[in-house]
């Protein structure tokens, strides 16, 4: 967590001039120089923590170059210039949330459309069409009939069925291939 100064309720002190020693002036805040070495340094790695957190390549670059203007405009107020780096991280995040809870408020106030409804007759045929299907199903062998549904409805890959059912690799593949072979052609018999 960075140390920041507290934003002060007056004026600031007179920063030490230009002229003076170096380290009086580290001791007042981050330098210009700092702060450009720490771009150069860590702007890919602050742009792959916005990554993180946003979608999109551009909001990420905005995000960054945000954070090191609000960075340099603080410089005097972080004690420690090692520190620079840690202010610059806890930026970037809180500006990243920023923009999420800007896109979510934008989201929420948007118009919400009316769903697609499907007509009556879609889905009557979607009915028909899975009733077909479940006895197009109930013809098959058990076994191509097991490797389908764990296959397909269950998600699960060859070799999860494989495991699942006692069966090799290869004896997947083709109670699957003969199974998808038999449900085509008795789904496009006529009823």
């Amino acid at each position: 967590m960075p140390v920041i100064a507290p934003w002060p309720t007056t004026r600031p002190a007179q920063l030490p001039s230009q002229r003076g020693d170096t380290d009086e002036a580290m001791a007042a805040g981050t330098t210009v120089d700092h702060l450009t070495e720490t771009y150069r340094a860590h702007y890919r790695s602050l742009l792959g923590l916005a990554a993180l957190l946003l979608d999109d390549t551009a909001s990420c670059e905005d995000v960054v170059q945000e954070a090191f203007i609000r960075v340099h405009s603080a410089r005097g107020r972080v004690r420690e210039p090692d520190k620079t780096l840690a202010y610059l991280r806890q930026t970037v995040v809180n500006l990243s949330r920023s923009a999420l809870r800007r896109r979510i408020l934008g989201l929420k106030l948007l118009s919400k459309p009316m769903p697609d409804m499907a007509s009556a007759e879609e889905g009557a045929y979607d009915l028909l069409e899975r009733d077909q299907l479940i006895k197009a199903m109930r013809g098959l062998q058990r076994r191509q009939r097991e490797v389908l549904v764990l296959r397909y409805f269950a998600d699960m890959t060859e070799a999860q069925v494989a495991q699942t059912l006692g069966i090799s690799l290869g004896s997947v593949k083709a109670y699957g291939s003969r199974g998808i072979a038999a449900l085509r052609v008795a789904m496009e018999a006529p009823a």
